[in-house]
């Protein structure tokens, strides 16, 4: 009835490091390929959908509110016409969506 020592303790201690970060490394690779990379995606879809805004496009913004640009004044702002002689300054990244976009002119 008395507890033999365990000889088998120390055996094994190369590999452990191992296959003791294995699953870390695996939660990591599917945390990257879910989550963060399609998340990236999407951000430089955005990025280039307000890169590429042009007066007379329609947009929503993230407030809710639905007008047309009026002027593309710089990188950071655009002013958006919501009803007849009612215009705003909208700051570019909060534009949700555009509705309908318009084609640029051809040189003729």
């Amino acid at each position: 009835m008395f507890a033999t020592p365990a000889y088998a303790q120390a055996a094994g201690g190369a590999g452990g490091a191992l296959t003791s970060f294995a699953p870390l490394l695996l939660i990591f690779a599917i945390m990257y390929f879910l989550m963060i990379r399609p998340q990236q995606k999407k951000m430089k879809e955005h990025k280039a959908m307000v890169e590429a805004l042009r007066r007379g496009d329609q947009i929503v913004t993230a407030g809710g509110l639905i007008g047309k640009v009026s002027k593309v004044k710089d990188d950071t702002e655009v002013e958006v016409e919501l009803a007849e002689g009612v215009k705003v300054r909208v700051v570019r990244s909060t534009i949700a969506q555009v509705m309908n976009k318009t084609e640029p002119a051809e040189a003729a």
